[in-house]
């Protein structure tokens, strides 16, 4: 213990104990462990991009129902998209493939 406090007289001794103790533990709290500012501005970053996504997805869901539902409800619009998508055709017509360069 005696070292402790030689150490503390021969470097600190003009810094009060209380503030010492302060700064010492601001340092630990700002620089160690998963709870460090680093750490959270990291995790809050993190966070953000994630709700991004989130909202990415839903916008797509959205337009994924809503086509959904126009596929469900009109036929004309059904029949169009399995032409184009899956180059369907009634049995008495022919149909050409262009594809773009």
């Amino acid at each position: 213990m005696s070292r402790i406090k030689e150490f503390y007289k021969k470097y600190f001794s003009w810094i009060n104990a209380y503030w010492l103790i302060t700064i010492v533990f601001l340092a630990l709290t700002l620089t160690a462990g998963d709870s460090s500012l680093y750490m959270r501005y990291q995790y809050d970053e993190k966070i953000r991009s994630l709700e991004k996504e989130i909202k990415g997805y839903q916008e797509e869901i959205k337009e994924n129902r809503e086509k959904l539902n126009a596929l469900q409800t009109d036929r004309e619009g059904l029949e169009r998209f399995a032409r184009e998508e899956y180059f369907m055709k009634k049995a008495n017509e022919d149909l050409f493939i262009i594809k773009e360069k």
